[in-house]
């Protein structure tokens, strides 16, 4: 049965990947709406910033469609995914020139690339997390737990870190200011566990 008085926006940010968060929420009984429409944004109990692919297409994207002040004034809880957790950091070093690309700034950190050692690029598959804070969004979640990662660069630990994971380096496999949250992993490919991160999300 749906939560219809849910109201849940996925940004369209133009990413591949919007139906298979869309998918991810509609299987825990919600609705979400894709969408890039602002007042529909600003008017959403939750918003969901997804992401596949770099920063700088993402971003511009978010500029072109007008949506940067839009999401910066977000005070209702806004989760991001994979690259929607990096368009939440402050810049980011994936981009096709010297300079970085200028993020939203939600969370002030910068996301740099990822420090692998002698492991390949990029980090993809299976992985356990390092350490988990009491985050709400996090509840039921325990350091060991495995998430699905795809990525090449990451936000360094940080004050903001809410868990971490080890690929060569340790990293932040979340982050968290205020009502702002991102997971580097991709929940809505992350199994049971993956759907319990959207399910506290959605009911925090």
């Amino acid at each position: 049965m749906s939560n219809v008085n849910s109201n849940i926006v996925i940004v369209d940010t133009g990413c591949a990947n919007l139906a298979s968060v869309q998918f991810a929420v509609n299987k825990l009984g919600y609705e979400a709406l894709v969408s890039d429409d602002k007042s529909l944004i600003a008017s959403a109990d939750k918003v969901i910033l997804p992401g596949v692919g770099s920063a700088k297409h993402a971003m511009d994207n978010i500029n072109s469609k007008g949506l940067v002040t839009t999401l910066q004034q977000l005070t209702q809880p806004t989760l991001g995914f994979c690259l929607g957790m990096q368009l939440m950091a402050s810049s980011s070093a994936e981009s096709n020139t010297e300079e970085n690309v200028a993020c939203l700034g939600l969370i002030p950190t910068e996301v740099t690339p990822l420090k692998a050692g002698n492991l390949r690029l990029p980090h993809m598959g299976w992985n356990t997390l390092a350490s988990v804070s009491d985050h709400p969004v996090f509840a039921g979640i325990k350091p060991g737990d495995y998430f699905y990662f795809v990525h090449s660069f990451a936000a360094p630990i940080s004050d903001y870190t809410v868990a971490s994971c080890d690929y060569g380096s340790e990293f932040s496999a979340a982050i968290a200011k205020d009502n702002f949250i991102g997971c580097q992993f991709h929940p809505e490919r992350s199994s049971k566990l993956g759907s319990r991160i959207i399910q506290n999300f959605l009911e925090m």
